[in-house]
């Protein structure tokens, strides 16, 4: 007796298409300006905030801990609106795709400028945020990343017209200084616009100084996608 077997003959190459879904439950902040609700006609900008791992999985409070969340809630007259959303896994990494649809939905759903959208991140934030800024190069009109891992071999993927302001403290022992060392170095290299603001003696905690700077969101402020 002789089994028949139904399966695909080995070595061949089957075409084929499926359609797949990801979907994604993202809790979030927004902030609104001063003068927001007096203003019926008036655009603003937008600052997209990417927290760091130990915000992830957690209460949606958790993301006030730290930068632009922990400023909003103390009150600071930040220019623009800010959207700061949580990344609901603990160990998994920023769902890029969600993060842009949560960001197009809530620009559609308010007055904000599409060519005044600004983004910025902390540690594993600040890696998403280099990764978001790779991926969507047409997006953003300035980029702040604070101890972020850095895509050196694909900076030329970036939009050479939107600015970049990058932070690392030099004694960092979870994402060493080297990944920002290297990718400013890249950039200029390759003529983009980049300012490095690297604290000596720091550790991880670089954001601290970082976001308690206000130059960078007056810098933020003034920047337009062409």
């Amino acid at each position: 007796m002789f089994l028949v077997c139904s399966c695909k003959a080995q070595n061949t190459l089957v075409e084929d298409q499926k359609e797949t879904v990801t979907k994604e439950t993202l809790r979030y902040y927004l902030s609104y300006p001063k003068g927001y609700d007096d203003a019926s006609e008036k655009e603003f900008g937008l600052l997209l905030f990417l927290h760091g791992g130990g915000e992830s999985g957690g209460q949606l409070e958790e993301v006030k801990e730290h930068g632009p969340p922990k400023m909003m809630a103390d009150g600071y007259p930040f220019p623009f609106l800010v959207l700061a959303p949580q990344n609901p896994h603990k160990k998994k990494w920023w769902n890029l795709e969600a993060v842009m649809q949560l960001l197009e939905t809530v620009v559609a759903e308010n007055r904000v400028n599409p060519n005044r959208i600004y983004l910025t991140g902390l540690s594993r934030g600040g890696s998403a945020s280099w990764d978001l800024a790779v991926q969507y190069p047409d997006t953003f009109a300035a980029l702040a990343v604070v101890c972020g891992m850095a895509p050196t071999p694909y900076a030329h993927w970036l939009n050479k017209e939107m600015p970049i302001w990058v932070f690392h403290g030099s004694d960092d022992p979870v994402i060493p200084v080297s990944e920002s060392d290297d990718m400013v170095e890249k950039l200029k290299a390759l003529g983009y616009e980049v300012r490095y603001d690297r604290y000596e003696g720091v550790g991880h905690n670089s954001w601290g100084r970082a976001y308690a700077n206000d130059e960078l969101y007056q810098w933020m402020n003034k920047q337009k996608r062409n």
